[in-house]
């Protein structure tokens, strides 16, 4: 598994609206999260905001499993984003989970893991995410969703064979025995749904083809562009362009705006053949010409913009990049503009 291509999660409409019918004001949930209220409006979020607003939902309603079926099951179907919709309006269950698992690609932060063997079908929930306060009621959700999403599909009141939590609360245990219609096993060493192998065949009433030969296509292409991004490096390139602001970034900061622990985040730039000090001074050299181009700054006021407590500090790397002071460099790039 790959982190994903930027640090952005797009938070589908339908959350917000679905929130008021369980008598949660959107409102309440992003204060709670001590998130800009503007992020209702802008829906795409970090991973840390992500999960920030989960964890909020969760200590807004009275009961996590209540809170877990009632999200799950009142989801609007036209509320649905178009990975969903997708999903929704398959051929049967089997087509439904598999297109699920695909484009879940294009929603981080979980993955889902499918295998048929003998008379089940386990979907597992995977995410690198672990130590994030918020992970226990969105896989919870999401494993909810994915019998909702069978029911809804085939008609039909589907039952799960065996659900498997790695958190060890969920709120009412019972209460979501009988949503699942089966036993909950917790404090495992994985989240996972397993259902009966034989529901997979079952068609879908939603099932619209002609919806699907224009919403696939759109999705491959997304899926394409996104496997073309997905490189951790770019990643934290973004990350770090947003938060050089009077400072340097540090690995921790940004690993924890990843989701992810330092260790792990150098892991993964180790074996994209990167390191997160040399990442660090491309980004700021390459801010550096990009702040210098334009006029309206003054070089005091680049030193700052990419992270630099003093001007001399800025002068000396800047050299160093370059082999020219950043008013010489500036001096240079507008004479030879002005040819052009």
């Amino acid at each position: 598994m790959t982190l994903y291509a930027s640090d952005r999660i797009k938070v589908p409409a339908g959350f917000w609206t679905g929130l008021s019918p369980l008598g949660i004001d959107a409102l309440d949930v992003v204060r709670k999260a001590q998130l800009p209220l503007t992020i209702i409006s802008d829906s795409v979020v970090t991973t840390a905001q992500y999960f920030a607003i989960w964890q909020a939902y969760s200590a807004l309603i009275d009961d996590t499993a209540k809170g877990i079926i009632k999200l799950a099951a009142s989801f609007e179907t036209d509320h649905f984003p178009p990975t969903v919709l997708a999903t929704y309006h398959a051929r049967d269950y089997r087509d439904a989970l598999k297109r699920m698992a695909r484009y879940k690609q294009l929603c981080p932060p979980e993955s889902l893991h499918i295998t048929e063997e003998g008379e089940h079908c386990t979907i597992e929930i995977k995410s690198l995410h672990s130590e994030q306060p918020g992970l226990t009621i969105l896989i919870c959700i999401t494993m909810a969703f994915l019998l909702e999403l069978g029911r809804r599909g085939t008609g039909q009141h589907l039952t799960a064979r065996f659900v498997e939590f790695s958190s060890h609360s969920i709120g009412d245990r019972q209460l979501l025995e009988d949503y699942f219609g089966c036993r909950i096993q917790l404090g495992t060493n994985c989240n996972r749904l397993t259902i009966h192998r034989a529901d997979l065949d079952r068609p879908f009433v939603s099932y619209n083809a002609e919806l699907l030969e224009i919403l696939t296509p759109v999705l491959e292409q997304s899926l394409n562009e996104q496997a073309r991004r997905s490189s951790i490096t770019e990643t934290v390139k973004w990350i770090m362009k947003r938060s050089l602001t009077g400072g340097r970034p540090d690995i921790q900061t940004i690993a924890s705006e990843l989701g992810v622990s330092d260790r792990t985040l150098q892991r993964r730039l180790t074996e994209e053949g990167a390191s997160f000090k040399h990442l660090l001074t491309k980004v700021r050299h390459e801010q550096a010409k990009e702040y210098l181009a334009d006029p309206s700054l003054d070089i005091k006021e680049v030193a700052f913009l990419i992270g630099y407590e003093d001007q001399n500090s800025f002068y000396r790397a800047f050299h160093l990049w370059e082999g020219a002071t950043p008013l010489k460099w500036r001096t240079e790039y507008f004479g030879l503009n002005l040819i052009n």
